[in-house]
């Protein structure tokens, strides 16, 4: 849902906080309110790689933990764990200002349960990286990754008669990170286990938590980041919703979350909490097209592309009800506007590239500040989307390069399961793609040049950094692996709740 009124039959409480708040419909990084590129970071899909947001960012919730409030983290966590061991957590959320953390250190990927197969069948066989490859033992579920290099034929051979032993003890290396993490503590390895109702059970005891959270701090000033499980390429739901939607599982999943919303709203209700929180809802991306899982069910397609994303915020008494903004924003301006309403400073040291949005939602200024946004796919700059302030409300978005989509007809990678960045996938256009977003002629020569020098200009704001993305930041390291020792995992499952 986007919070149309359209969809009231489908997700009524997210409907609801759109009629009781701001609609953003122009939305397009999150934590730190700078795009990615400045800190080199990207999206990891192993929970034993070295890359991640790096120590010297300042997220949102360090600057609100400086001035007192209890902060967390429920849900999924997506910037890396460790650096040089399995244990040094130099990438945990607790190093970048939260003070409380339960959920899972990467995406929720359908490997983590068995018989939804893998997302990475046709990844591996196009992976950019030609430097991996994965040995098999027996069953699927046991592999290690290796980095060949040149001596990796000599190294084999002087490996090979130890391997199995070794194998046997090493869950597949991408699907290694299907565990639930209490702080620093492994709650639930559900890959380990073998038990597929765990990955059922995790949304409710998320949001049991939360309800935890909001009753043991009512009386503090906190800030909770609830990033929620659903809707992704493990598309599940909870026994009380399977069966309740006439959109198949992925329907029951949204329902779901959409049932959750209501009853965190409800909770503030109850604490007498809504005068002074502030809610926002949103999405980090768009559907994952390429993600059909073995039973033939995936997310449905849109027709916004995969940039934009919807917007929702609320907070009585302070936001008017039932307005739509349908200008440029972006989920960086989370970053300032947090800052501000814990009563945080400027950071004066760095760029950044989001604005406080408090004035443009509460109708002090009409104009958005971004004129021009920058999107990336991973280190290469993809799209440019400009809103000049002197042409009225004209709105464009160009693309220097688009996907090499598989069917050619189609809007998706199918045969990589993911869009790739590099050349070899992609097209360039020179001159790039201009589209118009408010249905009016642009004079096409006039609004690119305009862009490429904003794009030039946006360069050279970008100071060099540590490439996260790196293949070494990217490989499986054992060494790094939570719970693995070189003869068998040692993670104990622990089932109460507890304190989060």
């Amino acid at each position: 849902s986007d919070g149309s009124r359209q969809n009231s039959s489908w997700t009524p409480n997210i409907d609801m906080l759109a009629q009781e708040g701001v609609r953003l419909t122009h939305r397009a990084a999150f934590l730190t309110g700078r795009y990615p590129i400045r800190s080199g970071e990207g999206v990891y899909i192993i929970s034993a790689a070295s890359g991640s947001l790096p120590k010297e960012e300042v997220t949102f919730a360090k600057v609100a933990k400086r001035q007192g409030y209890e902060t967390a983290l429920i849900g999924k966590w997506h910037r890396g764990l460790n650096c040089e061991r399995n244990d040094d957590y130099c990438h945990h959320p607790g190093a970048h200002g939260f003070d409380h953390f339960y959920g899972i250190t990467l995406t929720n990927l359908r490997d983590c349960q068995p018989g939804r197969g893998s997302i990475f069948t046709n990844v591996q066989a196009h992976t950019p990286f030609k430097v991996m490859c994965s040995v098999q033992y027996m069953s699927r579920r046991y592999t290690v990754l290796v980095e060949p290099f040149k001596m990796v034929g000599r190294w084999w051979r002087w490996w090979a008669p130890w391997r199995p032993s070794m194998v046997r003890s090493l869950p597949t290396s991408p699907t290694s990170a299907a565990f639930v993490m209490r702080n620093r503590e492994v709650d639930k390895h559900i890959l380990y286990t073998g038990v597929s109702i765990v990955v059922i059970q995790l949304f409710s005891s998320i949001y049991t938590v939360c309800v935890y959270y909001f009753d043991r701090n009512s009386a503090l000033p906190f800030l909770l980041f609830f990033s929620f499980i659903q809707v992704h390429t493990d598309m599940f739901a909870s026994p009380a919703f399977q069966g309740t939607s006439q959109h198949g599982i992925y329907g029951n999943a949204i329902q779901e979350v959409d049932w959750s919303v209501g009853q965190l709203m409800q909770t503030l209700d109850r604490l007498n909490l809504r005068e002074n929180t502030l809610v926002y809802l949103t999405s980090d991306q768009l559907a994952h097209l390429e993600e059909i899982t073995v039973r033939g069910e995936g997310n449905p397609p849109t027709g916004r592309g995969r940039i934009q994303v919807p917007g929702l915020l609320h907070w009585t008494g302070m936001l008017p009800a039932g307005k739509d903004i349908d200008e440029p924003t972006s989920n960086m301006d989370i970053f300032p506007t947090v800052v501000k309403l814990v009563g945080g400073t400027a950071l004066g040291d760095r760029v950044i590239d989001g604005h406080d949005l408090i004035p443009l939602l509460q109708g002090k200024v009409e104009r958005s500040k971004h004129e021009f946004l920058f999107h990336y796919c991973n280190a290469y700059l993809n799209v440019v989307r400009w809103h000049a302030p002197d042409r009225g409300y004209s709105k464009w978005k160009v693309f220097f390069f688009t996907p090499d989509f598989y069917p050619e007809n189609g809007t998706a990678c199918m045969h990589t399961h993911a869009c790739f960045c590099t050349a070899s996938y992609v097209t360039y256009h020179d001159p790039p793609l201009l589209f118009d977003l408010s249905y009016t002629e642009p004079a096409f020569h006039s609004v690119v040049e305009e862009i490429r020098v904003a794009v030039a200009v946006h360069k050279e704001s970008i100071t060099p950094v540590q490439d996260q993305l790196a293949p070494g930041h990217l490989l499986w390291k054992p060494c790094l692996q939570p719970c693995l020792t070189w003869i068998y995992f040692t993670c104990v499952c622990v089932t109460s709740l507890g304190d989060p």
